[in-house]
């Protein structure tokens, strides 16, 4: 990867509580750049060779490998600064789905400078996984349309996901409600990033 760790922070949480949408919003602002595992996963050519591997693991509700993701996400960071549409100088990541689980902590620490790690809570399971039926319908997503497929992607988050938080110190972990209006989740998170970002390269562009 280029010289300069890009700094991020980590926006987690289980499946449906919003970090697609709090990531898209914040990626709309300037001075920060949204990154999804399951985008990057989803743009990919399904027939070409790592795409039907890819397939082969969401389609079931289940992670991608440690490796395979780890090679995918670091192609993807290469290719956004080669075609600037990422400055790791000046804006601040916010991950979306990675790491996924205590391996790719330790795979990604020589890639980048995590800074925070955003933990959305909603305490209503059913809530999300209407938001997930929802957003199915609305993007045609053939993975989140199956209810079963949906609660086995929330198990495989419990047991392999939720213990990363177990990695990074209680310093880091800043605890955000997502039951509310995206908008209002927008608000508070920014009141939290933003001083993060100006602390990491000074006050933005006015």
């Amino acid at each position: 990867m280029q010289n300069k760790r890009p700094t991020a922070v980590l926006l987690f949480g289980p499946p449906g509580v919003g970090k697609g949408t709090q990531g898209n919003l914040l990626n709309s602002i300037p001075g920060f750049k949204h990154v999804s595992t399951g985008e990057m996963f989803r743009s990919m050519d399904a027939n070409g060779p790592l795409g039907r591997k890819v397939r082969g693991y969401t389609k079931q509700g289940n992670f991608v490998p440690d490796a395979l993701t780890i090679q995918i996400f670091r192609a993807h960071i290469e290719d956004y600064v080669a075609t600037g549409t990422f400055n790791p100088e000046d804006e601040l990541l916010i991950l979306d789905g990675i790491p996924r689980n205590a391996v790719q902590v330790e795979m990604i620490t020589a890639d980048m400078n995590v800074l925070k790690v955003v933990h959305l809570i909603c305490r209503d399971e059913d809530k999300m996984i209407e938001r997930i039926r929802l957003r199915a319908e609305r993007e045609n997503r053939a993975d989140d349309a199956r209810e079963e497929i949906v609660r086995h992607r929330f198990e495989v988050y419990r047991e392999q996901s939720a213990p990363v938080l177990n990695c990074y110190t209680k310093d880091m972990i800043v605890d955000v409600p997502a039951d509310g209006e995206p908008a209002e989740v927008l608000h508070g998170l920014l009141g939290l990033l933003i001083p993060i970002r100006q602390s990491a390269f000074g006050p933005g562009e006015s």
